[in-house]
């Protein structure tokens, strides 16, 4: 169970953990976690502007595709990877998408940033499209509601995510090796991940600093809102000492509704009522609208939150779904399988919008947040890590900035310094059981950026958009074409290309075959699809 003592962390207990699930039998099944990442991209011309184009039918369905889809916009490609073993193949994976990509976008780019380029009025960015079936209309009918609730402007944000799991093994030795016979298997897991997402909130604020790479943005993304940042130039606003805007208040934290909710990761059953309330509880803004104008469905309903995904956290606890299955039941029925990491910003400067480096260090970041104790947050706690969040994302780079710890204000420096020297050991841990030296030297590029604030990625996109004089758009667009280049210069070789079309024709005809047997209306599929949110708790 989780430790309700204040966070004095108990180091001997974590490194015993550390050493018990690296040795013997135990060191193969810490090797067989898995990782898969999830990158989004806005589809542009080449002259920067948002791309009006429908989803290229040579990428195949939105609907159907495992691997290649879009998010939020007709122009927001999101690619997926397989879940894989060793981050290098994730990356290599990813490489693949993106080469095949871009083999069928024409004269297109993919915006390589995550704050959008110039776009079109509200009203006009395309939502995306997934054809006439029942789940597809409810896709699409679910981005309309997010445009009432939030505006199209801000759905066009592009991040990375990253999913990590362990292997169900370390669960089951970790519970032997406390000897804790009060909680199933399946709940102990549950109960593990959530102690995870306890310690990836409390520390988080550090990859906000090493990895926040949006501290500027095109000057129309806040037009007719209200702000805090500064003018760079004609066309770009700026906050001098930020990381990530894109983390920043500057979108669903600000929204009345989300930042009222407050879920509870201390265990799953209040994670799990938090959001089934928030699904199923009216929300007076909401009923204003209604679900229907001109006999045309505009949101799914009129709650809090259409659906779970439409709550805006950092990290997700996550279950993978059977067809038809809404997660709230999937976790509640089966327990954690996954955590998603959602708060990663584009590495403009990587022509995936990530680097294996980058992978590396989260592996191990994301270990030692399992490994280590995880008090429970109660509210004042949670409030805090948000703060931190927050400060960071905002002035991450300013000198001597200060965050909250227990109550008490710590150098942000020294309090990262402290964190990776606790991780030190699992990155030694993770390449003595690989045969590697990665995930120290992507541990020692981390030092460097804790040491030097120049080496950040924010501070690197500051200083090339004054080297040569170029604002937001046109810095983006210029790193946006040179990936371009680097992909199309590397085709798919005659096989792999044909493994890629195969897949894509296949789920063309997937989304075929569910529009032909389609039945029932979707005014029934509709209420049918709430009516399961409701029923949650006899599950």
């Amino acid at each position: 169970m989780a430790n309700t003592n204040p966070a004095h962390v108990n180091t001997d207990a974590f490194r015993h953990r550390l050493s018990a699930l690296s040795a013997g039998r135990h060191a193969d099944a810490l090797r067989q976690g898995l990782r898969g990442i999830e990158r989004e991209s806005l589809r542009v011309t080449r002259a920067g502007k948002l791309a009006m184009t429908p989803h290229p039918r040579a990428l195949g369905s939105a609907l159907a595709h495992s691997l290649i889809t879009t998010d939020y916009s007709e122009a927001l490609v999101e690619l997926i990877t397989p879940a894989e073993t060793d981050a290098a193949r994730t990356l290599e994976a990813l490489d693949v998408l993106h080469r095949f990509v871009y083999a069928h976008l024409g004269d297109e780019l993919l915006w390589n940033d995550s704050m959008p380029c110039e776009l079109p009025p509200d009203d006009q960015i395309p939502i995306g499209w997934y054809g006439t079936s029942n789940i597809g209309m409810l896709k699409h009918v679910y981005r309309r509601g997010l445009a009432l609730r939030y505006g199209r402007t801000m759905q066009c944000i592009a991040g990375i995510h990253y999913n990590y799991s362990l292997h169900e093994d370390v669960w089951r030795a970790w519970q032997a090796l406390d000897a804790d016979h009060s909680l199933s298997p399946v709940d102990f897991q549950s109960e593990r991940y959530l102690a995870l997402i306890r310690n990836f909130r409390r520390t988080s604020w550090l990859l906000m600093y090493l990895f926040g790479a949006s501290p500027a943005l095109d000057a129309r993304f806040v037009r007719g809102k209200q702000h805090t940042l500064e003018t760079f130039d004609s066309d770009t606003f700026y906050l001098p000492y930020a990381t990530s805007l894109r983390m920043s208040d500057l979108g669903y934290t600000n929204n009345p509704a989300q930042s009222a909710l407050l879920p509870s990761y201390d265990n799953l059953d209040a994670y799990l009522d938090v959001l089934a309330k928030a699904v199923s509880q009216p929300y007076p803004p909401y009923e204003a609208i209604g679900t229907q104008r001109n006999g045309e469905w505009v949101q799914i309903n009129t709650n809090v939150l259409q659906i779970e995904n439409e709550f805006y956290s950092t990290i997700r606890p996550k279950r993978i779904t059977h067809s038809g299955e809404r997660p709230l039941h999937a976790l509640a029925s089966r327990g954690v399988q996954y955590i998603e990491v959602r708060c990663l910003d584009i590495d403009p400067f990587e022509p995936a919008g990530i680097s294996l480096e980058t992978a590396r260090f989260l592996d191990a970041y994301l270990l030692y947040c399992a490994l280590e104790d995880s008090p429970l947050l109660p509210h004042d706690a949670n409030a805090e890590a948000n703060d931190n969040f927050s400060r960071v994302s905002k002035e991450g780079r300013r000198p001597g900035l200060t965050l909250a710890r227990e109550g008490r204000d710590v150098p942000m420096a020294d309090w990262g310094v402290e964190l990776l020297d606790r991780i030190e050991p699992v990155a030694k841990t993770l390449d003595a059981l690989n045969g590697t030296g990665e995930h120290m030297r992507a541990l020692s590029v981390q030092r460097a950026r804790l040491a030097d604030v120049s080496l950040t990625p924010s501070a690197r996109v500051l200083r090339t958009m004054r080297e040569k004089n170029q604002g937001f758009d046109a810095f983006a667009l210029d790193i946006s074409r040179q990936h371009a280049e680097y992909f199309r210069s590397r085709p798919l070789d005659e096989a792999r290309a044909r493994e890629m079309e195969e897949l894509a024709a296949k789920s063309l005809a997937d989304q075929a075959a569910i529009e032909r047997d389609e039945a029932g209306s979707f005014d029934a599929f509709v209420a049918a699809y709430r009516a399961y949110t409701l029923n949650r708790v006899s599950v």
